[in-house]
This record gives structure tokens, C-alpha cells and sequence, in this order.
């Protein structure tokens, strides 16, 4: 990278920490109880809105994983969420009225609230319909990830977003509150993705899945970005520009070998197809909020109106992490 790119990349994340501090003024704190961090704790950053359903499992599986205190913005729910989340001991919360779209879909929030509450620690940041998936997660608490990390000097970690599915109509099985959304969505595209490389930034930049051959089928470009960062070690001088697909200092989203062998990465199980996403596609849509005109949420509401079935004879029926290294989603590297 030349001379002049670093200058505009630097100046790019100077604007962005501008920003969060800017619209960190949009978020009433509800209840502060960041006293109760400790140093070496990992914490998980969200924005959600009218999410009550899912909550009480989102929390419980990242509990159990090993994360330690939770850093939500709610935005202006109205199911009941914020009273909830309020009652939850290991979690802050703050809660605004402000524009999702003008806060740059959550981000400027969150980086807001990773700079003044994350520095020094490993952060994760996961949406309520997304749950991490990592190397021997089924027997290794992420603590054991992130000093691994550590010790090989390594500041971020990347995972894939793998849309899940139930075999049969999305809406033909209902989900209750507190349920684990495996078992009704447990099926997966083991292929059909194409990854490309942002060379503006450095990331990869990855498509396909049920969302793209399914609600993109006639415009695969325009079809939801899959790459992710969700874990990093941050610092108070980091920001992600889109989402987590990618962050400055920009060496932060080579999370993936270039020069031979692997690299350790995840995934993030997407639990998005369930019988609700007829009813929040057309919260968002009505809403105007979101990326683009909100194409994708008008995408899922004309789609969930015909129940569709994402099922296909390529579908594989979710088992554990190390199936997905087996299918080549996600790897451990060097990691043993």
C-alpha cells in the first residue's frame, strides 16, 4: 500500500472515531454496570430492536460460551426487550430514539462503546440471529481462543456467516422464546460461494448461500455480504467502516493466509430463517432503515409471503464445528 492510500486510510478512521463520538451522544444509558468488568474479559457488543423472542437464548448460548459482560444499544424497542435486557445482570444496555440508518446501521454506536469500554480486551460483536462458532468450541470456553490468539500475537479472527435453514416452509414450524434455533433451523449450504478480495481495504468479500440462489437468484451481486470480523482485541484507536466485514487499521482484516497453509477462523450460525422473518422484514421495510433502500428486507418479505422451502439435495444437516473444517468453511490452523 502506497504512501498516499495510508494517509487516506488514516484519515478514513480518524473521521469514523469522530463520528462515534458524535453519535455517542444519541445514547441514553438505561443501566451502566461496566463497574463490573474486569481486566481479561470478553465482551460482546449487539444493536437490536424488538428481539424479545430470541434474546433469552442469544444470551444464554454466549454465556455459556464464556463471554463475560454484554454492551447493547437498544433501539426504541417496543416488545418489551429493553425492560428485559435492563433486568439481566451481566448486561449494559443504553437505548435510543435516533436513526439506525444515519448511525450508519449500529456502527458508529457500537464503535462508540468498543472505544470507550472495549480497549484492551477481546470484543465480539454478534447480532441476536448470529451465534459463533470456533475451533473446539465444544469443549474449549472462547477464553481458551483468545489467549491462544494472544500468545501467537494475532489481533483479529474472521468467521463466515452461514445462513441455517429448516428443511420444509420457513414458517411451517414456530419459534418460542428460549428455544435453540438448531433445532428447527439445522441445514446449510456446504458450497456455492465466491469470494473475492476488497483490495481497497484488504478483506474478502463473500456471497452465496440459500440468500443469494433463493431471494438474489436474478441478481447474485446485490446478494448480503458473508464475510465477517466479529472478534477482535480491540483498541481505542480501531473502527469498522461496514458492518464487521472490515475495520481500520486496515492489516486488521487480513484474517486469512496469503502466502500458503491456513489460518484459524469460525463461523457465525445466521438463524434468520425462522417463522419470524415474514413479520420483521416488514417492520424493517415499513421502517426505512436499512442498507439500501432496505432491497434485502423487501427481498425476505416477498419471499416469506410464499412460506419457501430453502431446502435443496445439496443441503447438509448441521453436526459440529468439525464438520464445517471438513467442508472447508472454517478452519483451526495451527491451532491444536
Amino acid at each position: 500500500m502506497g504512501i498516499l492510500q495510508s494517509y487516506h486510510m488514516r484519515l478514513r478512521r480518524k473521521r469514523l472515531l469522530f463520528r462515534a463520538l458524535r453519535k455517542d451522544r444519541e445514547l441514553r444509558p438505561v443501566t451502566n454496570r461496566t463497574e463490573l468488568v474486569r481486566p481479561g474479559d470478553v465482551l460482546l457488543f449487539s444493536t437490536q430492536r424488538n428481539e424479545l423472542l430470541r434474546l433469552p437464548f442469544f444470551l444464554k448460548y454466549y454465556r455459556d460460551m464464556g463471554v463475560n459482560h454484554f454492551f447493547i444499544v437498544d433501539n426504541d424497542s417496543t416488545d418489551g426487550a429493553t425492560a428485559y435486557l435492563e433486568a439481566q445482570p451481566d448486561v449494559s444496555l443504553w437505548s435510543t430514539q435516533a436513526s439506525y440508518k444515519r448511525s450508519r446501521f449500529g456502527v458508529d454506536w457500537l464503535n462508540g462503546l468498543q472505544r470507550r469500554y472495549g480497549d484492551g480486551h477481546w470484543c465480539l460483536v454478534a447480532d441476536p440471529d448470529e451465534f459463533f462458532v470456533y475451533p473446539f468450541c465444544d469443549s474449549r470456553p472462547i477464553r481458551a481462543l483468545t489467549d491462544w490468539l494472544d500468545t501467537c500475537g494475532i489481533r483479529s479472527f474472521g468467521a463466515m456467516l452461514l445462513d441455517m435453514y429448516p428443511k420444509g416452509g420457513i414458517n411451517d414450524e414456530p419459534y418460542r422464546a428460549g428455544q435453540d434455533p438448531l433445532e428447527i433451523a439445522h441445514w446449510f449450504d456446504a458450497g456455492n460461494y465466491s469470494i473475492t478480495r476488497n483490495h481497497q481495504y484488504g478483506n474478502l468479500w463473500i456471497q452465496g448461500g440459500p440468500r443469494a440462489r433463493t431471494f438474489f437468484a436474478d441478481k447474485p451481486k446485490s446478494a448480503p455480504a458473508l464475510n465477517k470480523i466479529p472478534l477482535v482485541k480491540w483498541s481505542r484507536h480501531y473502527a469498522y467502516v461496514s458492518s464487521t466485514h472490515n475495520l481500520l487499521p486496515r492489516g486488521l482484516n487480513q484474517v486469512y493466509e496469503i502466502s500458503g497453509g491456513e489460518k484459524a477462523s469460525g463461523l457465525m450460525l445466521h438463524m434468520k430463517f425462522l417463522n419470524t422473518l415474514g413479520e420483521k422484514a416488514n417492520e424493517e421495510l415499513a421502517r426505512g432503515q436499512h442498507y439500501g433502500d432496505g432491497r434485502e428486507y423487501a427481498a425476505y418479505a416477498e419471499g416469506a409471503r410464499h412460506n419457501p422451502d430453502l431446502w435443496c439435495k445439496w443441503s447438509e444437516r448441521y453436526i459440529n464445528w468439525r464438520q464445517l473444517e471438513i467442508l472447508g468453511l472454517m478452519s483451526k490452523g495451527n491451532w491444536a
